[in-house]
């Protein structure tokens, strides 16, 4: 049974193709065009999963869309009669489009599906899942559980903005829901926007914002007074009720949440973006951090009342909270965590054409067909990587096994290189795995900083995650289960910590990331957290020998992992993306399958050199 799933038309469009309930291809619209979170149909992405899948479209048994369109413009109606006259130019603007949605949407999906190849109309079947029950199957059915609770929390869906559901077997059933306008990824969101970073892109910021605050300090406890007594009320099941005479996002256009009244309220402006942070940003981010974690872990224990289920799958944006995930993960509320490594909106592609094999064509659950892969984006040859060579007549050194190529990529890294990593398929979902990654020594002092500011060219309290040997990860780390898909943040070990100077908790922000704090100093975050991927010779055999030549070589069998791309752009797709992103930063050295290239040996051949030593608005 052949299956395409697509999501999008809102942000992070994507597409993925199940053969018989395996996951074959999925990959997101962006890496193909370019454009960060493209919110476009995904044409690009579906061409991909069908040559890949060596499928046409008549070949298809079903074509699921990621949500019910209908419902969506159901909920507009609603709001939009609701809060009148409120939001009337937007209801002008949108009701055109939306009243084409609820009608003539299978039209829509038809028209891009010609632009692709012809196939035969009478016999395409469309189907359409509800958002959440596709965040739900996009976890449940990967998760080799043959029962479990499931959490989805996001910003909403149709009407949902979370759920829990329960799944046996093959079936899902749904047993509470959260609903609009009262979200909890709305909540942060807004805050996101307050503090001055982009709705559905700036979320994580915050995330890595939030450890600068000052526990327990007056002004963080003050703000979570202010956030609950005014702003939101969490009830003892986690659900969550906003008080819209502070949001006003109900009727709103542009994707903005407006937050103007918070001034007041807070008595801070709202932060222009790209301007200076200062404490008071740290600690209005760990106050809304808190608050999310409240209420999840609560939706939590409330699924366990509901279920009585030892397993636990979480999808949805909010799911994508590594912060959270970790509390979660040390409650022991379950005995086995698993969380979808593409929770957002893009993954709803893979959890709606598993619903459809599951729920609609009732196939029974085979746990080894559905077991989780994240590299199931395009893979390209060494014939593609020296095209690009040539194109470029780069210099490079070629290595004629990977044993070789690990062993030196090891030695450039231990002598504190920036590595531009390129190996294999690409990773479905919003973290690089060891396949589309930047790479450096996690023991440096200055790596942090080096790559945020010279590589990356993004604000420079971003903290960057480890990748460990799987043997190794207590060495290191306080966690007891593995972590393949870094999504889970947890304390780094005693062993490792460094003795931390006389007042460290109340120093400024900035003052906290010169502090040497610990014996892996570039992915220790300054409250002694990782962000932890766990690597095994099963889950990416090549990255694992790279790590495992490193520790023979140093005695530390882990690195810095961050994402091939530069900031505002997707991670790099193809072998011509990453030569561009090398040729744009201050990387080191690109490996690309096993042909090495160096910075200092490269000709540019028209590749503007325009991002190297760019000051960027930020603080160091």
């Amino acid at each position: 049974m052949n299956i395409l799933g697509i999501s999008g038309l809102y942000h992070d469009s994507a597409a993925a193709i199940t053969v018989d309930g395996v996951v074959v291809a999925a990959a997101q619209e962006e890496r193909f065009t370019r454009v960060k979170h493209d919110k476009r149909f995904p044409v690009s992405s579906i061409e991909y999963c069908l040559q890949e899948s060596g499928l046409l479209i008549d070949d298809l048994d079903a074509v699921v869309y990621y949500e019910k369109p209908g419902l969506r413009y159901d909920r507009y109606m609603e709001s939009y009669t609701y809060f009148a006259p409120q939001g009337f130019k937007s209801f002008l603007s949108h009701f055109p489009i939306l009243f084409k949605w609820k009608h003539f949407f299978k039209n829509k999906i038809t028209k891009h599906l010609k632009e692709i190849q012809s196939f035969d109309e009478s016999k395409l079947k469309i189907l359409y899942t509800e958002h959440h029950l596709s965040h739900a199957a996009g976890t449940y059915y990967p998760s080799q559980f043959d029962e479990s609770a499931i959490l989805t929390i996001d910003g909403v869906g149709e009407y949902a903005s979370a759920s829990i559901c329960h799944g046996q077997g093959n079936k899902i059933k749904i047993l509470k829901e959260l609903r609009w306008p009262h979200s909890l990824g709305i909540l942060y969101s807004a805050f996101t926007q307050f503090l001055g970073f982009k709705i559905n892109n700036g979320e994580y910021k915050v995330m890595g914002l939030a450890p600068y605050g000052i526990v327990d300090s007056e002004q963080v406890n003050g703000f979570v007074k202010i956030i609950k007594e005014k702003l939101v009320d969490i009830a003892a099941d986690g659900s969550i009720w906003l008080n819209q005479d502070f949001f006003q996002y109900a009727t709103a256009s542009g994707g903005k949440i407006k937050v103007e009244k918070w001034e007041s309220l807070f008595d801070m402006p709202i932060r222009p973006a790209d301007t200076k942070l200062e404490q008071v940003h740290c600690n209005m981010a760990l106050a809304i951090q808190l608050i999310t974690e409240e209420s999840v872990l609560k939706m939590a224990a409330e699924a366990k009342r509901l279920t009585n289920s030892k397993n636990l799958c979480l999808s949805g944006g909010v799911a994508l909270n590594c912060v959270a995930n970790g509390k979660l993960l040390k409650t022991k509320m379950f005995d086995h965590l698993f969380i979808q490594p593409a929770s957002g909106d893009a993954g709803g592609s893979v959890g709606a054409a598993l619903a459809a094999h599951h729920i609609y064509f009732d196939q029974k659950l085979n746990k080894e067909s559905t077991r989780e892969n994240v590299y199931l984006g395009p893979e390209f040859s060494d014939e593609d990587v020296r095209a690009v060579i040539e194109k470029h007549n780069a210099s490079h050194t070629s290595f004629s096994n990977d044993q070789e190529l690990c062993d030196e990529v090891a030695k450039l890294i231990s002598e504190e290189n920036v590595i531009g990593w390129y190996q294999g398929r690409m990773e479905f979902g919003p973290r690089a795995l060891g396949n589309r990654s930047i790479l450096g020594d996690a023991t440096s002092l200055d790596m942090q900083r080096k790559i945020n500011l010279k590589i990356k060219f993004r604000e420079g309290f971003r903290p960057f995650a480890p990748s460990v040997l799987q043997e190794d990860n207590q060495k290191y780390f306080n966690l007891e289960t593995d972590s393949p898909y870094m999504l889970l943040v947890t304390d780094v070990q005693k062993e490792v910590m460094r003795p931390l100077p006389e007042g460290y908790d109340q120093l400024h922000w900035r003052a906290k990331l010169d502090v040497n704090r610990s014996e892996i100093q570039a992915i220790t975050h300054v409250n002694f957290s990782a962000r932890v991927q766990t690597v095994t010779p099963t889950s990416n055999p090549k990255y694992y020998k790279l790590i495992e030549s490193f520790k023979k070589l140093t005695g530390y069998g882990l690195l810095i992992n961050t994402s091939f791309n530069v900031r505002g752009e997707p991670i790099v797709c193809t072998p011509e993306d990453a030569y561009n992103c090398f040729m744009q930063t201050n990387m080191d050295y690109l490996v690309l399958n096993n042909y090495v290239l160096s910075k200092h040996k490269a000709s540019t051949n028209g590749v503007k050199l325009s991002a190297i030593n760019v000051e960027v608005p930020i603080v160091k």
